[in-house]
């Protein structure tokens, strides 16, 4: 029998149309079951309680668990790899930081490429170091310890959080950009780090506001500057390193991401509610208690700002000779 060419073109039009009625349906339902939220770091850290904030949330709205489910090791390429290799359902997310950026040059060999392997769904925090000195070191301002550090060659050490961690890569950025030579101490985690300058034994870290703020205010540490482009609210008398050293920028950042191929009408939603839960005060207020500030926007600006961290730090990567323990 043959079709009028109306009617043929009419059922090849509704033929078409069914894929993507039924993605539209499938997000519309969307999550029909609980969501595991990967976070390659052990529990109570910033990248943590960000993760349970937000993933809270999304439980409430959404009416079905967000599971923190904690992954370290391996410089987070554990937890990463673990989400690059689930379904491209929805069902499986990653809380990435500085790491997913950093490691794409930091490791020579690694079983995914983030930017190719990951879909950036939504950003959530920024947030500044902070750049503290030990109480004994003579210097009050940023130019006084780039002097200090000038007058003392190799006698100045700087801790970090182990290498290639943010802290290691914000003080490798500094010391480029100043012109000035400070030994590299790695550490194994914040806590001890924080440690051994508290006691004087290094001069020199780029510290979270949270783990530190306590020792700012006492007086046991000296805060010269903050490494985001602008002030932080909680230390506003603190200027920024980029006052001193124009260009300069370093941060802390926390999103969500998902599997490449994730349907777009999935992420589109995940993206709609964490912007909600980012517009909330009492959000905002949670994530102002870390020393951080929200971040909304699209899943096309998140990308944009992990391509762009790693670049910056894959030629500080590169600059500097860094290479994994």
């Amino acid at each position: 029998m043959k079709l009028p060419r109306r009617n043929f073109l009419h059922l090849a039009a509704s033929a078409a149309a069914l894929p993507a009625v039924s993605r539209i349906a499938w997000a519309q339902a969307y999550p029909a079951r609980p969501v595991r939220v990967i976070v390659p770091f052990a529990p109570a850290g910033d990248t943590d309680l960000v993760a349970r904030l937000i993933g809270h949330w999304l439980s409430e709205r959404l009416g079905q668990p967000f599971i923190i489910e904690n992954r370290p090791g391996a410089g987070t390429n554990i937890g990463t790899e673990a989400v690059v290799r689930a379904p491209a359902d929805g069902y499986t997310l990653l809380l990435a930081s500085p790491p997913a950026a950093i490691n794409a040059t930091l490791y020579a060999k690694l079983n995914f490429v983030f930017l190719r392997d990951m879909a950036p769904v939504a950003a959530v925090i920024r947030a500044p170091f902070v750049m503290e000195v030990t109480a004994s070191v003579p210097a009050k301002t940023v130019p006084e310890f780039i002097a200090y550090a000038k007058a003392n060659l190799g006698k100045i050490s700087m801790a970090s959080a182990g290498i290639g961690s943010g802290p290691h890569l914000a003080g490798e950025l500094f010391k480029m950009m100043a012109g000035v030579n400070i030994i590299h101490v790695p550490y194994r985690g914040r806590g001890p780090a924080l440690t051994d300058l508290l006691t004087g034994h290094v001069q020199l870290y780029f510290a979270s506001i949270p783990s530190s703020i306590q020792y700012l205010r006492s007086g046991k540490l000296r805060a010269l500057a903050v490494t985001t482009a602008t002030r932080s609210d909680v230390l506003p008398d603190i200027p920024t390193l980029s006052e001193f050293l124009p260009g300069y920028e370093a941060s802390f950042w926390g999103g969500f991401c998902a599997p490449k191929g994730t349907p777009a009408e999935i992420v589109d939603k995940l993206d709609k509610e964490v912007n909600a839960a980012l517009a909330d005060p009492m959000i905002k207020a949670r994530i102002a208690d870390l020393g951080a500030t929200a971040l909304p926007g699209s899943p096309a600006d998140f990308g944009k700002l992990i391509a762009e961290e790693t670049e910056k730090w894959g030629e500080v990567i590169r600059t500097a000779h860094i290479k994994p323990d």
